[in-house]
């Protein structure tokens, strides 16, 4: 993730009904467009409250009190394709990059943000702004931290102890920098499809062929068993139903860095509410959810491929092509947790992800060129003890 998208945010104000993750809040209408940004004061000592990972409520980081997070009468729930062709698109390149305004209560400071969520980068407030009911898709789920820093800190203790090669003072480092809490926008795909696919099952079968070699300073012929494939014409019809094909939401994390976090325990997820943001920074998606259609599609693919090579059979197949029919499309948005740890080592930056789930952790590290030195030597000492004791004998 890129910091030019990291801006921070600042409001405050009376909580407000909790978002539906669809505009509207059903039995209530549309939801009122710029709705309030919102944040939350401690219940004994009126200090602002964070969302506490893996209590289920928000806690005050002063006074140690808890308040529940609100419950709300919903069920995470997807939603139609039809839906989502109902909404006016909104080309992104022509929103600007920074789309909401805040005035922060504490300190007065104006700021423009990207994020759903951040801290004031003034007076440090711990701040949520509901998303904003004119945008075109909002979070239906979340699936809130379960790791605090403190677990985040112990899975990259572990992690950094297990590199090879990696710089003694890199654990010295790692922990001596702060981790940030983030909320990555993904989107979730169902569909039921119907493949037809043609291709070819190939089936083994062995010939005895005859041929010499030399044994002794002779020419002796021998038999050996040649394995051959004869391949048959194969076609047929695969169907297959998909649920929750995740795709991320986010540019600023390559893919196959975040594929890297998976799996993500999505049974786990909790209908939105702007309490479970609270003390976090939350991105903001910049994939439309029909390029990520595209990327999900690609996915689905790859797993009727191996549908269609299973109803082949034989002992090897060859798909040659498959024409799938969707129906039944949902999707949703989802907000996943991640900590953040970029570290700054021999001048150049570094970082570090925690699925704050599941404490899966992916990154990049330097390399101690002094310690793949001694590596190679040992090697090559080994190497030569062997090659010695082989000469002896």
């Amino acid at each position: 993730m890129t910091t030019d998208d990291q801006y921070t945010g600042a409001s405050n104000g009376p909580a407000a009904a909790p978002n539906t993750g669809w505009g509207t809040d059903p039995g209530t209408g549309p939801a009122t467009p710029g709705a309030a940004s919102l944040s939350y004061p401690c219940q004994a000592c009126g200090a602002t409250v964070e969302f506490a990972p893996g209590s289920g409520a928000m806690r005050c980081p002063y006074c140690g009190q808890e308040q529940a997070v609100t419950s709300v009468p919903r069920q995470v729930r997807e939603h139609s394709w039809d839906e989502l062709a109902a909404l006016p698109a909104k080309p992104r390149g022509s929103v600007p990059a920074g789309v909401r305004a805040y005035v922060c209560p504490g300190c007065g400071a104006h700021t423009e943000t990207d994020d759903l969520s951040a801290r004031c980068q003034f007076c440090a407030t711990a701040l949520v702004a509901e998303p904003d009911a004119t945008e075109r898709v909002t979070p239906e789920a979340v699936v809130p931290f379960g790791l605090d820093r403190n677990n985040a800190r112990e899975a990259l203790r572990k992690w950094t102890s297990s590199r090879w090669f990696a710089p003694s003072s890199l654990k010295k480092v790692s922990e001596a920098e702060t981790f940030k809490g983030s909320y990555l926008p993904h989107w979730t795909y169902d569909a039921e499809t119907v493949s037809d696919y043609w291709g070819q099952r190939g089936e083994y079968y062995y010939v005895t062929e005859t041929y010499t070699a030399e044994e002794n300073g002779q020419t002796v012929t021998k038999t050996r068993e040649v394995r051959h494939t004869r391949w048959y014409p194969a076609a047929g019809t695969v169907s297959r139903d998909f649920d929750d094909v995740l795709v991320a939401g986010t540019n600023h994390v390559a893919t196959k860095q975040l594929d890297k976090l998976t799996p993500w325990p999505l049974e786990e997820a909790r209908p939105f509410q702007p309490e479970y943001l609270a003390g976090f920074q939350t991105v903001r998606y910049d994939v439309e959810p029909e390029d990520g259609l595209v990327t999900a599609k690609e996915r689905m693919a790859e797993v009727i491929t191996g549908d269609c090579r299973s109803d082949i059979g034989g002992d090897e197949q060859r798909v040659h092509s498959v024409d799938t029919r969707y129906s039944g499309l949902t999707f949703k948005l989802m907000l996943l947790p991640v900590w953040f740890l970029t570290y700054l080592y021999a001048g150049k930056s570094w970082q570090v992800m925690v699925n704050a789930r599941t404490a899966e952790v992916i990154g990049e590290r330097p390399y101690s060129k002094g310690k793949i030195a001694a590596a190679v030597v040992a090697a090559l000492v080994v190497i030569a003890v062997i090659v010695l004791l082989v000469v002896r004998k």
